[in-house]
Parts: structure tokens; C-alpha cells; sequence
């Protein structure tokens, strides 16, 4: 079975071949990716994968319901988790992106309906033939890292956004030669 060349290790195998580039449609395990890959920023993703159980844990399993009322001490309590990624404005701005959230649903119906619209609810499949060719960023994760900031969304620039749509399979960036794609 051949993988696309990032992977490097078990928890990357599982989350490549059970995760990255499958469509993804639900509320809760969109916000959970929105989450993780702000938290990301300026990390390895397999930083983020090997504190992904602890974060699901300490951050109510990623419910955004319960993540939107956090106050000071309960970020105070997170900073002192070795768990987590211990960064304020990235854990300030987890709050305020579950109350973004939270207006977005109320506002399209679903957060799944307002981000799959900029792809018309269908992934864009590419054909790398390396990972040296998958970009960081596209105009498309600009225009939706600005959307996502006029919508009140914090800590989500437009690498964190494409990252984003690849977890998420709006965009499958599986290499041609990976038995994934």
C-alpha cells in the first residue's frame, strides 16, 4: 500500500489513510479540525496528532456549546495543562471561534452548509505527483480566511484554512501514487 510521502509515522498513518482528504460533514468533528488547525499554527501537525486525545479531553471533547462559555479560569486551567497547547491567544481565540461558530450556524443553518459552499459541495481532487507541488495556501483559502474573519473567526490565516480544507476534504491532496486518493 503506497501513502502519500508526509507520512512518517503510525499516528500520521492512521490519521492519512482514516482522515485527510475524506469529506467531512459533521458539526462536531468540523469544529474539532477548525480547532486543531489554529492551534497548528507554527507547530508540526504531528505535534498537534500526538496531543490530539489530551486536547479532545481537556477542551469537552471539542463541544463548541460548552467551549463558547469558557471564562478566565477555566483558560487558566488549560495554560497549566501539559496537554494542550499552553499558547493564550491561541486557547482565547478557541473560545471566541466556538461563539463565531456558534453565529455561523445560526446564521447559514450549519457551519457544514456556510464551508462547503465555496467549493459547491463538491472537493476539489488535485494530482500531485510529490508533496513538494501541494501548495500551503490557494486564493481559495485566502477568500475563505477572510470570510472566516468577517464572520468573527479569529487565529485563521489562509495556511491554516488550507490545511483545514484538506483535513476536511474539500480539497483531496492525496499524491497520484497514494493508494488513498
Amino acid at each position: 500500500m503506497k501513502r502519500c510521502d508526509w507520512v512518517k509515522n503510525e499516528l500520521d498513518k492512521k490519521y492519512h489513510d482514516t482522515e485527510w482528504g475524506k469529506p467531512l460533514n459533521d458539526e462536531e468533528k468540523l469544529f474539532e479540525m477548525l480547532s486543531l488547525e489554529s492551534m497548528q499554527a507554527g507547530l508540526s501537525w504531528s505535534t498537534i496528532l500526538k496531543k490530539r486525545a489530551s486536547m479532545q479531553a481537556a477542551f469537552d471533547q471539542f463541544d463548541y456549546d460548552q467551549i463558547a462559555l469558557y471564562q478566565e479560569e477555566k483558560i487558566v486551567a488549560l495554560l497549566n495543562n501539559p496537554g494542550v497547547i499552553r499558547h493564550r491567544k491561541k486557547i482565547e481565540a478557541l473560545v471566541n471561534n466556538a461563539q463565531a461558530y456558534l453565529a455561523v450556524q445560526a446564521k447559514y443553518g450549519s457551519f457544514d452548509t456556510f464551508i462547503w459552499q465555496f467549493v459547491d459541495n463538491q472537493p476539489i481532487v488535485n494530482h500531485w505527483q510529490n508533496s513538494q507541488e501541494v501548495p500551503s495556501a490557494t486564493e481559495l483559502s485566502t477568500i475563505i480566511s477572510k470570510q472566516l474573519k468577517q464572520e468573527g473567526f479569529k487565529f485563521l490565516g489562509t495556511t491554516s484554512v488550507y490545511a483545514f480544507m484538506q483535513s476536511i476534504g474539500m480539497v483531496n491532496d492525496h499524491l497520484d501514487t497514494c493508494s488513498f486518493k
